[in-house]
C-alpha cells in the first residue's frame, strides 16, 4: 500500500508516511441502526445478524483493502426516539480481516432491545458529532442510517440533514420496508427526499428480512468504494410529488390527539 511504501523526509532522517498519517483513512463510517418498537425482537435480531455477517464477509474485507490507504474507521450506535447510550461501539480502524471480525464480535455481543419513537434527526446529529469529534481523517465521511419509519420525534429531520451535509458529510439510508409504510409514496422515497444527502448519497430498500444481510453488505461496499449503486438498487429522489418531510410528526400528533 502507498502508506507503507512512501516515506517523508524529516529532520532526523526518513519517516514512514504511514506513521505521519496514522489517523488517515479512506472513509469514516458511522452505522446508525434503528431499534424502535415498530420492529419486533425477531426482526431486530435478524437485522443484527445482517450487520455482523456483512462486516465479516470477504466482499467487505476486499473493499477495505482495495482503498487508497487500505483502511477505514467505523463506529456504531442504536437509536429510536433517542440514542441508546450503552449501544455505542467506539471508533475502530478496519485494516485486516481480524479487525473486521473483532468489530463484528463486539456488535454480536450486544443485548437486543427496543425503544419507543423514531428520531432520525437525533441519529444524524449523533453521527455528525461522532465524526467531527473523532480521531480520524476520512477522505469521505459517511453517516449510514437504517430505519423503518419517518421521523416523529425530536427536531425535524431536514434541517439536521442539511447541516451535516453542509459540513461535508454524506448521509446514506437503508429503508426497512417489511410492512406497509406510514410514508406516502414509500419509505424509500421519504428517505430519498428527506434523509439522505451529500455527493453520491443513496438509499437502498429492504423488502424482505432475509435480504437484509446482502443489502447491508452492498451498502458498505459502495460506501467504502465511493461508487453509486446501480439504478435497480437506488431510489431516485424527486420521482413523483415531493414528500412531506413532516409526515411522521403529523401522524404522531394526529394519533396522540385522536
Amino acid at each position: 500500500m502507498l502508506t507503507t511504501v512512501a516515506v517523508l523526509m524529516g529532520l532526523s532522517g526518513l519517516v514512514p508516511a504511514a506513521q505521519a498519517g496514522a489517523n488517515e483513512v479512506d472513509v469514516s463510517i458511522v452505522l446508525a441502526v434503528d431499534t424502535s418498537r415498530s420492529m419486533d425482537f425477531e426482526e431486530i435480531g435478524i437485522q443484527r445478524e445482517g450487520y455482523v455477517a456483512a462486516l465479516k464477509h470477504k466482499e467487505f474485507i476486499d473493499a477495505v483493502k482495495g482503498g487508497l490507504t487500505g483502511r477505514i474507521a467505523i463506529s456504531y450506535f442504536e437509536w429510536a426516539g433517542y440514542v441508546v447510550q450503552d449501544s455505542m461501539i467506539d471508533w475502530q480502524v478496519i485494516e485486516t480481516e481480524a479487525d473486521a471480525i473483532a468489530f463484528a464480535d463486539k456488535l454480536d455481543a450486544r443485548p437486543i432491545a427496543t425503544q419507543r419513537r423514531t428520531s432520525i434527526s437525533t441519529a444524524i446529529d449523533q453521527g455528525a458529532n461522532m465524526i467531527s469529534t473523532g480521531p480520524f481523517q476520512g477522505r469521505r465521511e459517511v453517516i449510514d442510517v437504517s430505519g423503518d419509519g419517518p421521523n416523529n420525534s425530536g427536531d425535524p429531520v431536514t434541517p439536521v440533514r442539511d447541516k451535516a451535509v453542509a459540513s461535508g458529510m454524506i448521509i446514506n439510508g437503508l429503508a426497512i420496508m417489511l410492512r406497509p409504510s406510514d410514508a406516502p409514496g414509500g419509505l424509500d422515497k421519504y428517505y430519498a427526499d428527506c434523509v439522505i444527502g451529500g455527493p453520491g448519497a443513496f438509499v437502498l430498500p429492504v423488502h424482505k428480512i432475509e435480504d437484509f444481510a446482502i443489502a447491508v453488505r452492498r451498502k458498505l461496499v459502495l460506501e467504502i468504494s465511493g461508487l453509486s449503486p446501480p439504478p435497480t438498487m437506488e431510489t431516485v429522489a424527486g420521482a413523483g410529488p415531493p414528500t412531506d418531510c413532516l409526515i411522521g410528526e403529523k401522524q404522531w400528533r394526529d394519533m396522540f390527539y385522536r
